[in-house]
C-alpha cells in the first residue's frame, strides 16, 4: 500500500566561512547561470516562441546546437538546469499575462457577452491564442475546431484579434535577471562527505568542499544560494515527508483571518491574538528605519546591523505564526478548514502609519503556513469567496451593520463578534450551494 507524501523544502548551512577562492569559483558557475538564463529569456520570451516552450525539449536541443555552452566554458549538469529554470520562469509569465487580460476581458464594459466567450475560448486553447498572436489562420485539431468555428461565426474576430494583440505587447513582460547569488545543482554534481559537501565547479574533476552543520544527506535536485559578503551558503533541498493521518481531527472550522488577530473561528475560538503587537512593533521598526536611511544614507551607506535586527524580528514574528498554528490544529482537530481568500492590501490613503502596517502584513507567510500543515496533517482546505461576507448575518443571511466591532442583524436581531459571524459565514458557504465550485466557461 502506497504512503501519502507531502513534499517540504530543509535548509542546510555552512559550518565555517567559506574560501574566498572557493566563493569565487561558485560565483562563477552563478554567473554562467544568470547568463544563460537571460539568453533562454531573451530568445524564447516572445510570442514566436509560444510553441516551443511546452514541454521545452525543442528550446533544449537549439541551445544545445547553438554552442552557447562551449563558449561559457560551462558543465553541461548546471547548463541545462539554468535552461528549464529559465522556462518555468517564462511559462508563469505567460500565466500572469493571460491571467490579467482574462481580467480586462470581463472589466470591459464595450464587449458583448458572445465576445468575451470567444476571448476566453483563445486564451485557453493555446494553440489558438499562439496563432493569433503570430498573425497565422486557426487551425484546431479535431472537436475543438468544430467548437471554434461556433463561437468565432457570432462574432467580429479581426477586431478581437486585434483587441489580444494590442494587450499582450501592453502587459507581456519580457524577462530579465541581474541576479547572480545562486544556482540548482542536480545529484550527479554534488557528494556529501566529511561532515560536508563537494561541489563541483568549472574545473573538470575539481570539486569545492564545505563543511554543514548537520549531517544530512539529501538524492535529489539542490538550490545553492550565495552570501559572498557573509562567506556563507544555504543549500534548499525538497523532501517528501509522510503525511500524518489523525483518526480523531473530525471537526469542520471555519476562520477569518485578521491583522491584530491572526485566526478566529466561527465558535469564537481565537489564535495568535498577540500577532498585532509584534506586526506592528515590526512595521512601526521598517517605517522609522527607512526614514533614518533616506535622510543619511549619502554618510552612511551601510545595512549591515538593519539587516540583521530585521531578520531578527522576522523569524520572532514566524515563530509565533507557527506555534500559534500548531496550536490551532492541536485544538481544533479539523478534518476540513474554511478560509476567505485574503484579501491584498489597499493603497494610497491618508494615514501613511495603517497603510505601511498593511503592507507589511505577513498574510502570504501565514497563507503558506496553513496550506503546508494542512497537506501534513491530511486536513482539507477550501478557500471562499468573500464578496460582502462579513456585512451578512449568519442566522439568516441578512445584510447587518456593524458597531464597535461587533455585528447586528436589523432583521433577526442576532449580535455577535464581527470576526466570529465573518467565520460562520466562510464555514456556511464553504459547505454550501456551490459557491466555491462557481468556474467561467472559459
Amino acid at each position: 500500500m502506497s504512503v501519502d507524501r507531502v513534499c517540504k523544502t530543509i535548509h542546510q548551512y555552512n559550518k565555517e566561512p567559506v574560501k574566498e577562492a572557493d566563493m569565487k569559483k561558485l560565483l562563477e558557475i552563478a554567473g554562467d547561470y544568470c547568463k544563460v538564463k537571460n539568453y533562454v529569456y531573451s530568445r524564447f520570451g516572445g510570442i514566436s516562441s509560444l510553441s516551443k516552450i511546452y514541454p521545452g525539449y525543442t528550446v533544449q536541443n537549439e541551445m544545445t546546437g547553438s554552442g552557447y555552452r562551449e563558449t561559457l566554458g560551462m558543465p553541461s549538469v548546471y547548463f541545462y538546469l539554468a535552461i528549464f529554470d529559465a522556462l518555468g520562469d517564462i511559462k508563469s509569465q505567460w500565466t500572469r499575462t493571460k491571467t490579467k487580460l482574462s481580467k480586462l476581458i470581463n472589466q470591459n464594459e464595450g464587449f458583448t457577452e458572445e465576445d468575451k466567450h470567444y476571448l476566453r475560448f483563445l486564451l485557453k486553447v493555446s494553440n489558438a491564442f499562439e496563432e493569433v498572436l503570430n498573425q497565422k489562420p486557426i487551425e484546431l485539431p479535431g472537436k475543438v475546431q468544430k467548437q471554434y468555428r461556433e463561437v468565432a461565426e457570432k462574432v467580429d474576430t479581426e477586431k478581437l484579434h486585434r483587441y489580444l494583440c494590442r494587450q499582450v505587447r501592453k502587459h507581456h513582460v519580457k524577462l530579465h535577471t541581474d541576479r547572480a547569488d545562486g544556482f540548482a545543482i542536480a545529484e550527479r554534481a554534488y557528494r556529501y562527505g566529511d561532515h560536508g559537501i563537494y561541489i563541483s565547479i568549472k574545473e573538470k574533476r575539481k570539486r569545492v568542499f564545505v563543511p554543514l552543520t548537520d549531517n544530512n544527506q539529501y538524492k535529489s535536485q539542490l538550490y545553492i544560494k550565495l552570501y559572498p559578503k557573509e562567506h556563507n551558503i544555504r543549500i534548499k533541498a525538497p523532501v517528501n515527508v509522510i503525511v500524518r493521518d489523525h483518526t480523531d481531527y473530525l471537526n469542520q472550522v471555519g476562520v477569518a483571518a485578521g491583522l491584530y488577530t491572526m485566526l478566529t473561528t466561527d465558535e469564537g475560538h481565537r489564535y495568535g491574538e498577540e500577532l498585532g503587537r509584534y506586526q506592528i512593533e515590526y512595521s512601526d521598526w521598517i517605517r522609522e528605519q527607512t526614514k533614518v536611511y533616506n535622510r543619511n544614507k549619502t554618510e552612511n551607506p551601510g545595512r549591515k546591523k538593519y539587516n540583521a535586527r530585521k531578520k531578527r524580528l522576522e523569524e520572532q514574528l514566524h515563530s509565533y505564526i507557527n506555534q500559534e498554528l500548531n496550536r490551532f490544529f492541536r485544538e481544533e482537530k479539523p478534518r476540513t478548514v474554511y478560509i476567505v481568500k485574503l484579501p491584498k492590501p489597499q493603497a494610497g490613503g491618508v494615514n501613511k502609519r495603517i497603510n505601511h502596517s498593511m503592507a507589511q502584513w505577513q498574510r502570504g507567510y501565514i497563507r503558506k503556513r496553513i496550506l503546508q500543515k494542512c497537506k501534513e496533517q491530511a486536513v482539507e482546505l477550501v478557500e471562499v469567496l468573500g464578496k460582502d461576507i462579513s456585512n451578512e448575518c449568519s442566522n439568516c443571511g441578512a445584510i447587518g451593520k456593524k458597531e464597535k466591532g461587533g455585528f447586528i442583524c436589523p432583521k433577526c436581531g442576532y449580535q455577535s463578534e464581527e470576526k466570529m459571524n465573518t467565520a460562520r459565514n466562510v464555514k456556511k458557504r464553504g459547505q454550501g450551494d456551490g459557491v466555491l465550485n462557481h468556474r467561467k466557461k472559459y
